[in-house]
């Protein structure tokens, strides 16, 4: 599909910029002219990808999230989330739900499952050791045709 706009963004994988990435892609993708819910929909799923980065990847050590957004040709919206922390071993283990690999934090397990709700695709990437991506896309339904 082709590439019709494209940021990225590089930021701490700290709870604070939870709120900076939902920001980053609602207002990227208010050129595909969401729906106030599509809006909300788009914005859960991108909080459920951060806080698995803040939470899971780099545990006790700092590390960077990388946040890609594209907006694509058929009003598609693409949006990637990659850490270079310690991955996951088993990913279909990872995104079933109540699955938790800290579980004594206060934590549900549902992250996945969130994503995968609000998106019309989620795939994860990952290697212990190198990091995670998680890939997300969305159509978004406005009648706004491409430009």
């Amino acid at each position: 599909m082709k590439i019709l706009n494209e940021i990225k963004c590089v930021f701490p994988a700290d709870s604070r910029n939870e709120g900076l990435a939902r920001s980053v892609v609602t207002s990227f993708s208010s050129q595909l002219d969401p729906s106030v819910n599509e809006v909300g929909e788009i914005k859960t799923a991108v909080s459920e990808a951060v806080t698995n980065c803040i939470v899971h990847a780099y545990r006790e050590k700092k590390g960077d999230i990388e946040l890609v957004a594209r907006a694509l040709e058929g009003n598609m919206l693409y949006i990637k989330i990659r850490d270079k922390g310690c991955g996951i071993e088993d990913v279909k283990q990872a995104m079933e739900p109540l699955y938790t690999s800290a579980p004594e934090e206060e934590r549900t397990g549902l992250g996945f499952s969130v994503m995968e709700s609000f998106m019309d695709k989620v795939s994860v990437r990952s290697k212990p050791d190198k990091g995670t991506s998680v890939i997300m896309t969305r159509k978004i339904l406005s009648d706004k045709s491409d430009a």
